[in-house]
């Protein structure tokens, strides 16, 4: 009888042996994992800082995409009054004591008509003025003389509907017209004037 029947009984269960996993086949394993990271790194774009880096939030990440129609003027008028219009009269449309007055419900800005918002960036304002309960004596220049019809329009339209205030959109067909009845230099508006004339 040879040792190999002798140790394993006639009717044993077969069992598995431990084997040993060849170490070639976990270098090469382990070698393809990495280059795999390398490639997914280098080509994917997921850990790519110029992808993700310069947007700290959704928010941020959304401004930053294509808007068509009334999306993309109230985003193009955002930009440009937050450029040229927020340093005065902030950001939030609150202004600055002492330096303009507020946006946000004023009687100047929520009209039916555009006609006395549009003088204003157009020609400029000074002296005495009453804006939302307040007195202010101040003076503004043309901020928006240099501008485009349609950029001027985007700025008011997003000021219009913007901070609570709820009102019509400006177009640049609006804004070409007052600027013709201002003709080429126009003079610094008041209160009174902007009042004498119709809203």
């Amino acid at each position: 009888m040879s040792d190999e029947t002798k140790s394993t009984p006639p009717n044993a269960e077969p069992t598995a042996a431990r084997a040993h996993l060849p170490m070639w086949i976990l270098v090469v394993l382990l070698t393809l994992l990495y280059l795999g990271g390398i490639y997914f790194d280098r080509f994917s774009g997921w850990f790519d800082r110029q992808v993700y880096s310069p947007y700290a939030s959704a928010a941020v990440l959304e401004a930053y995409q294509p808007k068509s129609g009334a999306a993309a003027a109230l985003a193009a008028g955002k930009k440009t009054y937050e450029a040229i219009c927020g340093t005065c009269h902030g950001n939030d449309g609150l202004g600055k004591p002492g330096q303009a007055p507020q946006l946000a419900g004023s009687e100047w800005v929520v009209t039916k008509g555009i006609n006395r918002l549009a003088h204003i960036p157009l020609a400029g304002v000074s002296g005495p003025m009453r804006v939302a309960g307040k007195d202010w004596n101040m003076a503004m220049a043309a901020m928006g003389a240099a501008l485009p019809d349609a950029e001027l329009a985007n700025v008011l339209t997003y000021i219009r509907g913007s901070w609570g205030n709820k009102a019509g959109e400006v177009t640049a067909d609006d804004i070409k017209a007052i600027r013709a009845s201002l003709g080429g230099r126009p003079s610094t508006m008041t209160q009174e004037m902007l009042m004498a004339m119709p809203e």
